[in-house]
């Protein structure tokens, strides 16, 4: 479960305060996948950085009692002056596992033949993002989260080998996923909030949030 009470969350720009959040308080249960429907700029990131823990809020409590996966497409935790190798040994003893089979699926992942052994800092962006996520189908979640729907990189026979994997992976987990698209939400999710102008508004059904974000966008 995750579970925000009256979470708030706001940015200085240089002219005025952006109010992300503002006293939200709603819950992420196990088994029920969320939707979250957001314009762009509204702070769709930040809200999936707060649920994975890597931002903090301003005011309230963010509860996790279970296992949440980074943001897919993140590459915050890997370092650029070390091999894919000593960054997967070195995620693997963070999150517990076994680093020798954390290597072991990475290099097959990847295909990055070898690249592996050298410094991420020299790699094309998609390189970076079949490592990190590699990385991230190692592990093992109870909650998945997704910005803007599935990564996917320039490689097509990763993109097929990793997609296969993650689509099995998300048919027993529960996903929370952020987009401006409704249509993204409907591959994922049945209910789903909206997030506009800080406030966030939950509802049972992904038809429900859909009619308030299309009145709320068009007028």
């Amino acid at each position: 479960m995750i579970e925000f009470n009256t979470v708030s969350k706001s940015f200085w720009t240089g002219t005025q305060r952006k109010v992300i959040l503002d006293r939200a308080s709603f819950r992420v249960e196990l088994g029920h996948s969320m939707g979250i429907l957001a314009p762009n700029g509204t702070g769709k990131t930040t809200v999936i950085n707060m649920m994975a823990g890597l931002e903090k809020p301003d005011e309230g409590e963010i509860r996790r009692t279970c296992r949440v996966s980074f943001p897919l497409g993140f590459m915050g935790g890997v370092i650029n002056r070390l091999s894919a190798t000593e960054n997967c040994r070195f995620i693997a003893r963070l999150y517990g596992i076994d680093p020798d089979y954390m290597e072991a699926f990475c290099r097959w992942l990847c295909g990055l033949e070898e690249y592996f052994d050298m410094p991420v800092g020299t790699y094309s962006a998609g390189m970076r993002a079949r490592l990190s996520f590699a990385m991230l189908l190692a592990l093992d979640f109870d909650i998945y989260l997704i910005d803007e729907g599935m990564p996917s990189t320039t490689d097509v026979a990763f993109n097929r080998k990793a997609g296969s994997l993650l689509r099995e992976r998300l048919e027993e987990a529960t996903i929370v996923v952020v987009s401006h698209q409704a249509e993204t939400l409907e591959k994922f999710c049945k209910s789903a909030a909206v997030l506009m102008d800080g406030r966030l508004t939950v509802f049972d059904t992904l038809e429900e949030a859909k009619r308030l974000y299309d009145y709320e966008t068009q007028s």
